[in-house]
């Protein structure tokens, strides 16, 4: 069960399970496939009432609640059963040292750049914050009615949080949590992350609005030239193509800390892949996601989803894509892959906790200090 089918060309996720039939003889897969929030549903509805299909498509949002109900299995346990070497894996997603999801096929997100914008402010694209800054003032003041800067924190979908706002603090090296994998949001990281945030809202370079916006709005503020840089998927690329065509528009890594010289966490998501833990079919699940994550197959499915492989050893053939994708690929290859947000408890709650307190320091001049103390103890609360 899975929401990839629909976001894929016709029939080709079928070839791919076609194709794993015909090298494995007696299993046969039945697809299930549906948009994201359909299969979200059923699939919090089957872990719930213990009938979740034997392998299923995973948000990383997901795991950590699954992984406490007993609903998903122990893919390290399954891996070392089947004597697979799990060093190919770009990434693993764990919950109390186990590994539950696998990212199968991830997605970037780098900073958009609308180039026309930034030349028409006299400014060059931005690698460290305060050149970001500059460039988001100047796009502001250049009287194109453009803004610098985009975030979309609306509440009633919180990822903003997610997407918005912690990359800054992983562009430059930095966590919201502890050593030991629990909360930490009050530290220097975030502090200079909510900092900088405030600093651009002062200055009003940041769009209006973003206190209610969802993602899709945003990528429309952008796709529209009403907006010069943002930060979003590459799924969002051929979107963005289609609907304005002669966008001149870059990807570009998000800009760090001035001074910083370290390596930059790209901030991603996945379809992740999982197993029930109640399969009465573990041999032939496990088959199936190590076809799914083997070289050929892997390859072949992020093309097809312009995404990145979850295999480590595959690189991308760029050949029929947007130049964007292969200049993302750089981006991704440079720095490491990041997304704290996934494999902790009520992920969502989480978010909705910090862009809550936020929209506070933004709107009510709310001390930084203050609303990290009570997103710290909130979340200590949710751990």
């Amino acid at each position: 069960m899975q929401w990839w089918e629909p976001e894929l060309p016709d029939g080709e996720f079928a070839a791919l399970i076609e194709q794993f039939e015909e090298e494995n003889p007696g299993i046969d897969v039945e697809l299930l496939s549906g948009p994201y929030a359909s299969i979200k549903d059923q699939v919090i509805a089957g872990s719930a009432s213990g009938t979740m299909p034997d392998v299923l498509g995973l948000d990383g949002a997901w795991v950590h609640d699954f992984a406490t109900q007993g609903s998903i299995a122990d893919l390290s346990a399954a891996m070392s059963d089947a004597g697979y070497d799990d060093s190919q894996l770009a990434a693993q997603v764990q919950v109390d040292g186990s590994t539950r999801m696998i990212p199968v096929v991830n997605f970037a997100y780098p900073m958009f750049v609308n180039n026309e914008l930034l030349a028409e402010a006299g400014v060059e694209v931005p690698t460290t914050r305060s050149e970001f800054m500059a460039a988001a003032q100047a796009v502001t003041d250049s009287g194109s009615g453009a803004a610098g800067f985009i975030a979309a924190l609306g509440l009633e979908k919180p990822n903003g949080i997610n997407i918005d706002i912690m990359p800054w603090t992983w562009a430059s090296g930095g966590t919201m949590l502890s050593d030991e994998g629990g909360p930490a949001v009050n530290n220097e990281d975030v502090t200079s992350t909510v900092d900088f945030i405030k600093q651009m809202w002062d200055a009003g370079v940041i769009a209006p609005g973003g206190l209610t916006m969802a993602e899709q709005d945003k990528v429309e503020e952008f796709t529209n030239e009403r907006v010069a840089m943002m930060v979003s998927s590459l799924a969002h690329i051929n979107l963005i193509r289609e609907n304005s065509p002669d966008l001149d528009f870059s990807v570009v890594p998000l800009p760090v800390e001035d001074g910083y010289t370290g390596e930059s966490g790209v901030r991603y998501a996945s379809w992740g892949i999982g197993m029930s833990a109640n399969s009465e079919h573990p041999e032939e699940s496990w088959k199936l996601i190590e076809f799914l994550m083997s070289e050929g197959a892997n390859g072949q499915l992020s093309a097809l989803a312009n995404g990145f492989p979850g295999n480590a050893n595959v690189t991308p053939d760029f050949t029929e894509s947007d130049p964007l994708f292969e200049d993302a690929f750089t981006i991704w290859e440079a720095g490491y892959p990041v997304s704290e947000f996934t494999g902790l408890p009520l992920a969502d709650e989480l978010m909705r906790v910090f862009d809550e307190e936020l929209q506070q320091v933004l709107a009510e001049d709310k001390p930084v200090d203050e609303a990290l103390g009570n997103i710290q103890t909130e979340w200590e609360g949710i751990f």
